[in-house]
């Protein structure tokens, strides 16, 4: 990877979310301007994960749980995921090919219950990583259309992880609810780095993981969020980071 992608030592420069636009302007070389940190949930929170397939507008232009969702917010980390249809599917743009697969997965763990059809909900309770471990995502700077993310892992000794598990990283695009056609928001997976080996977790020592991810033409770079997840071989996401993060 080249060094200026990922920098020197990486810095908490913030991105986010953006809708599904047909194409947006690259960012500046020295990356975007920093959006306000806002408060994340907790690394074990609860996770919803939505997943519905590009060619179903209307999956993504409404939510049958958003009243109960304004009445009694619950903080939990939440991934919206399209999966690919035909190329010229009202939601192709934001379309990811790596979405089917997390479905995938997510359907043999504990959000078991996949239905057929354009979209699905799943649920998963709260979650924490055994004591002694700690789990933290960063990025870098914009440069040329990528941005540095990395995955940190410590652990003190006599700590593991369930055997197989794996580390992700992603490009998260917040989109605010009112705005490119959906009433909620939106925390949609633009682009995606894993699986990534954890087996090799020295104690008190981090294990870092650092991938340089595109954003799509489609994503607005200065919306976008760096998150880490830990998964069990079962697709179980057993804890999630972000970055930008008060």
């Amino acid at each position: 990877m080249h060094r200026l992608i990922l920098g020197a030592g990486l810095c908490l420069v913030v991105s986010g979310p953006a809708g599904l636009r047909a194409a947006a302007a690259p960012a500046p070389a020295t990356g975007p301007r920093p959006a306000p940190q806002a408060a994340c949930p907790a690394t074990g929170a609860a996770v919803l994960e939505r997943v519905f397939s590009a060619d179903c507008a209307v999956c993504w232009a409404s939510d049958p749980g958003l009243r109960q969702a304004k009445a009694r917010p619950v903080p939990r980390w939440v991934f919206d995921w399209i999966v690919p249809a035909d190329a010229a599917a009202p939601l192709a743009a934001g379309a990811l090919p790596e979405s089917a697969e997390r479905a995938e997965r997510a359907a043999r763990g504990t959000l078991a219950g996949l239905t057929a059809g354009p979209a699905t909900e799943r649920h998963q309770a709260p979650r924490a990583l055994p004591a002694g471990l700690q789990l933290r995502a960063r990025s870098g700077p914009a440069w040329q259309g990528y941005f540095g993310v990395q995955l940190s892992l410590r652990r003190t000794a006599g700590t593991r992880l369930p055997a197989g598990s794996t580390g992700w990283l992603a490009l998260v695009e917040q989109v605010p609810g009112g705005s490119d056609g959906t009433p909620l928001d939106r925390a949609l997976v633009r682009s995606l780095a894993g699986p990534l080996p954890l087996d090799a977790l020295p104690a008190g020592q981090p294990l870092t993981h650092l991938r340089a991810l595109r954003w799509p033409a489609s994503a607005e770079p200065t919306r976008l969020q760096a998150r880490a997840w830990i998964e069990a071989p079962d697709g179980t996401i057993l804890a999630v980071a972000a970055d930008q993060c008060r």
